[in-house]
């Protein structure tokens, strides 16, 4: 017992005489399994997007060029949309017009008043005839129906006015993010396909390590985990720590491995998306 208290003494006193003796002393000791291992993956960005154009049309103008920084809901590409403005400039005009709706309103307003007051009348003096009652509300009757097929008319044609608008708008390709364009395909005078790729979009202000690693190992990374990440020689930033944002359920039946990916911020672009990146666990199931 007492060897056994005097051990840890020892080992203090070793690393306050002799320091090189003690990282000596604490390499023998220790584990073999404690180990660092070490797995690469490729960095991609977060969002990498291939836009296409709903409809197909000739391209009018190409407003930018690759390398341009674009904000979201910037406009990139426009096609031919000349028709689809004239249709949706006419459709806002016909919706705009509210004059027949204001002459119905205002008919409307006085037969109520009118019909009011021919009420009292036939009530209290009896100097209108019935008929002339009935007929006034006939009239009322009449005028507040056609004020209601107006303004049900006023909601149709708004909604054909913003479905032209929308048919406008299609031919116009919009970043869906803010990022980098890498590509642009068509030139002004082509004709784009819908469907067919058109620009290329990505964001690398946020960049993610995909890697796969074994199943014994990946008990190590769980969700939500800070991790350091080392980059490829090369790279404007050799390390950066990253957080784990997915660890596989299931792991790949013919190999084994576990796909895992870690994300992290780069908004300086020091990293460049399609380099190698690798991690180090221990064997023993601990990150570094």
């Amino acid at each position: 017992m007492a060897l056994k208290a005097g051990v840890p003494s020892l080992y203090r006193l070793i690393r306050a005489k002799s320091p090189v003796l003690w990282v000596c002393l604490a390499w023998v000791l220790t584990p073999m399994g404690a180990s660092a291992k070490t797995f690469a993956g490729l960095i991609y960005p977060l969002h990498d997007i291939t836009l296409s154009a709903g409809v197909a049309g000739l391209v009018m103008k190409r407003l930018v060029l690759p390398g341009q920084s674009v904000k979201v809901n910037q406009v990139l590409l426009q096609l031919d949309d000349r028709l689809q403005t004239i249709e949706s400039d006419r459709r806002k005009v016909i919706f705009e017009d509210q004059s027949e709706l204001v002459a119905a309103r205002e008919r409307t307003r006085i037969l109520s008043t009118l019909l009011k007051d021919a009420r009292a009348v036939f009530k209290e003096t009896g100097s209108i005839s019935k008929d002339e009652l009935l007929r006034l509300e006939a009239e009322h009757v009449a005028s507040s129906g056609r004020m209601e097929q107006l303004v049900a008319q006023k909601k149709r044609e708004r909604l054909d006015y913003e479905s032209a608008e929308r048919e406008r708008l299609q031919r116009h390709i919009t970043a869906p993010i803010s990022g980098v364009v890498t590509k642009v395909i068509p030139q002004v005078g082509e004709w784009a396909k819908p469907g067919d790729p058109i620009i290329f979009l990505v964001d690398p202000s946020t960049a993610v390590l995909r890697l796969a690693i074994p199943h014994a190992e990946a008990g190590a990374l769980k969700v939500g985990a800070n991790q350091s990440i080392q980059m490829e020689s090369g790279s404007a930033v050799p390390q950066i720590t990253g957080r784990v944002t997915f660890v596989s359920p299931v792991a790949d039946p013919a190999s084994g491995l576990v796909p895992i990916e870690i994300t992290f911020s780069n908004p300086k672009r020091g990293i460049k998306p399609g380099i190698k990146g690798s991690i180090e666990l221990s064997s023993t199931g601990q990150q570094k």
